[in-house]
């Protein structure tokens, strides 16, 4: 396969330091969640597709759409997915081997990143964990990162931000959140937004993105409320002089005419979709909206010829009723079912991974504006000869405001709602 030469060019320099040493001989463009999210504000109103892999068929299936459509893709799985307790056998330290080794195969060009998404962080052991854990992930290829302390009170979410930021290269991507994903209970505000970006950037911490609850919620939807549009635009038109833009989380459920909203109207560059694309490489009915449907008896439909085989679709659900599992559970049967689905034979894995790749490409091209982002993003690297492309913000806010007594001071003067408490972990 012959290469450009700004491929060529940005593969020496684009690559991370720890991509490099994992890969020496690759022709994989890995590259740091910076690069993705400049392409996309270089285009304007597009966003990045962040898939989380949950099996080999999801990674598979969107780096040849991201091929098709020439733009840069985010790889990802969330600490539930691919962390210590996991329930996907794709994690945060085998993730970056997984796409390597798929682009090397396919012959993928594009710029792709590596995110450990929802690194949760919910109380002290949490946080002496990160500081243990993060650094091995980035020895294993993570390429960017979201610290997700968001189940914390507001002045605790932004302290464990700066407790763990030493221990995240500076080169890489950078996504924090503000408000767990809760539906339309506990609604993101402006001043909780704004709170925490400053308090960051008083500390010369400049996210790439920051999360909302704004609305949505992970995993299996029942309804189509989703996304807060209106919501989503005042905050980050508030964050504006911050150069922080959106990571837009729970996009199952959302119709496509919503998700065109969030790219046209707010500064959204990075949507993450998960549910979906397991689904879809399962080889379940699925909306517009992402989600699997149900028949006349709440069952999920299999369409027949359709990604993996009906009987081994007949194991899973007889394992998941022998569980005790309801329909938010089958999640958890990627890890006992990988290998036996990467067992099946060629042409029902490659029917698995098709059917991704189908629907990602009507996404890129359709919904997320992507198409022709990819040279953007190899532009990017090359002005700025290097891996690490540094901030697009700069400090704004005195330190001396923001000390960690300061920093509880402050807290006590936001009034948003939390919502309920509960176990909102995808």
């Amino acid at each position: 396969m012959a290469f450009s030469a700004d491929f060529e060019k940005a593969l020496q320099v684009g690559r991370p330091p720890n991509i490099k040493k994992l890969f020496p001989n690759s022709k994989a463009l890995i590259v740091s969640g910076k690069v993705v999210d400049r392409a996309m504000t270089a285009k304007g109103n597009a966003i990045a597709m962040a898939a989380n892999g949950r099996n080999i068929f999801v990674i598979k299936g969107v780096l040849q759409a991201a091929q098709r459509a020439n733009c840069p893709v985010i790889i990802e799985i969330a600490k539930s997915e691919g962390g210590q307790k996991a329930y996907c056998a794709v994690n945060y330290w085998n993730m970056a081997r997984v796409v390597d080794a798929l682009c090397n195969e396919l012959g993928i060009t594009v710029p792709v990143a590596i995110h450990a998404d929802h690194y949760g962080i919910k109380n002290d052991k949490d946080l002496a964990a990160a500081k243990i854990e993060i650094p091995t992930m980035f020895e294993a290829g993570i390429t960017s990162i979201a610290i997700d302390a968001s189940h914390l009170p507001d002045d605790k979410n932004l302290l464990a931000n700066l407790a763990i930021n030493k221990f995240i290269p500076a080169w890489a991507g950078l996504e924090t959140e503000v408000g767990e994903i809760k539906g339309n209970q506990g609604l993101s505000t402006v001043p909780e937004a704004k709170f925490l970006i400053q308090g960051l950037n008083a500390h010369g911490i400049h996210p790439d993105w920051i999360a909302l609850n704004n609305g949505t919620s992970h995993g299996l939807e029942a309804s189509d409320a989703g996304i807060q549009v209106e919501l989503t635009a005042d905050i980050h038109k508030a964050l504006a002089s911050y150069k922080v833009n959106g990571a837009q989380h729970g996009t199952s459920g959302n119709s496509s005419e919503r998700l065109r909203a969030i790219a046209n109207q707010t500064s959204t560059t990075k949507a993450n979709v998960a549910t979906a694309l397991q689904m879809i490489s399962w080889g379940l009915e699925v909306n517009d909206y992402g989600n699997a449907q149900l028949d006349s008896d709440g069952n999920f439909i299999k369409v027949k010829g359709e990604g993996m085989t009906e009987e081994m679709w007949g194991e899973m659900v007889a394992y998941a009723n022998e569980k005790g599992w309801k329909k938010g559970d089958y999640k958890s049967l990627n890890l006992p079912f990988e290998n036996r689905l990467l067992a099946q034979p060629e042409a029902v894995r490659e029917r698995m991974a098709k059917r991704v790749e189908e629907f990602a490409y009507k996404m890129f091209t359709e919904v997320f504006n992507a198409t022709d982002t990819a040279p953007l993003a190899v532009a990017e690297i090359l002005k700025a000869g290097s891996y690490d492309l540094g901030s697009r913000g700069g400090q704004i806010e005195d330190p001396a405001h923001w000390t960690e007594a300061l920093i509880v001071e402050r807290a006590k003067t936001l009034d948003g709602d939390k919502g309920p408490a509960g176990n909102f972990d995808d």
